[in-house]
């Protein structure tokens, strides 16, 4: 398997520990951070295939780090999540017009997240046995 970086973004620590453990079980290598701002600047430095963001965060909101990610150099080769307790249809249609490219809703199943991931990441081959 080539090296898969994924940036997890939320500010509820219990959240990005759980994505921690999901993404790691699957093979990817993580860096947390618990604002828009960390990640912007954690982006900008780092060699990232997927984001997994939240929605709901103080300071910078999920939809203008996105934004402001697929504005980077390499904005528009990351793969972004909106990982969100929001799920509405008018929701989902705003988060993919901010520049997300899928959105999962919390609490996550890691079934759902490696179906996900198996899908946009196809030549990664498959996930890691527990």
């Amino acid at each position: 398997m080539s090296e898969t970086r994924a940036l997890i973004v939320d500010d509820v620590a219990s959240s990005r520990l759980l994505a921690e453990k999901y993404l790691k079980l699957l093979g990817w290598q993580t860096v947390s951070v618990d604002s828009g701002e960390d990640a912007l600047a954690a982006a900008a430095a780092g060699d990232f295939q997927l984001v997994l963001l939240d929605i709901s965060m103080p300071g910078l909101s999920g939809e203008e780090t996105c934004r402001r990610l697929r504005a980077l150099p390499l904005g528009a080769s990351l793969y972004i999540i909106a990982y969100t307790a929001h799920a509405f249809p008018e929701e989902r249609l705003r988060f993919l017009g901010c520049g997300f490219d899928e959105i999962l809703v919390k609490p996550v199943e890691r079934e759902t997240l490696t179906s996900l991931l198996a899908a946009a990441f196809p030549s990664t081959g498959s996930p890691r046995a527990d």
